[in-house]
């Protein structure tokens, strides 16, 4: 019976240490799935406030050449708006496809570690049933 104690022991160890490597595991993936959702945001603010540096610069040269042609002008700012609105658009677009993908490659990664434990536990258990059957043996 001190074998089978020892066994059991033993067991119980080798589960305590496959539960704490995958608590890590799952603790640095989410870190670095927080990191990158960062450095996203980051990159995209960043861009956000080039492009409006830009586009106020933009305005500020229309506005000097309105002082110096009027009509001429009128009709560039027209244009200027209609690309500027076109570019801001497809700006926002391409920023909200960036943000689902994000969340879509979180979804993933969570899902995936989902399936890990699952798959981790059913092994424990298969072991701690396989262990019992010979114990009973």
């Amino acid at each position: 019976s001190g074998v089978i104690v020892l066994v059991v022991i033993v067991l119980v160890v080798i589960v305590v240490v496959v539960i704490v490597v995958v608590v890590i595991v799952l603790v640095v993936i989410v870190l670095v799935v927080i990191v990158l959702v960062v450095i996203v945001l980051v990159v995209i603010v960043v861009v956000v406030i080039v492009l409006v540096v830009i586009v106020v610069v933009v305005i500020v040269l229309v506005v000097i050449v309105l002082v110096v042609i009027v009509v001429v002008v009128i009709v560039l700012v027209v244009i200027v708006l209609v690309v500027i609105v076109l570019v801001v658009i497809v700006l926002v677009v391409i920023v909200l496809v960036v943000i689902v993908l994000v969340v879509i490659v979180e979804l993933m990664v969570v899902v995936i570690v989902l399936v890990v434990i699952v798959l981790v536990v059913i092994v424990e258990l298969m072991v701690v049933v396989i262990v019992l059957m010979v114990v009973i043996v």
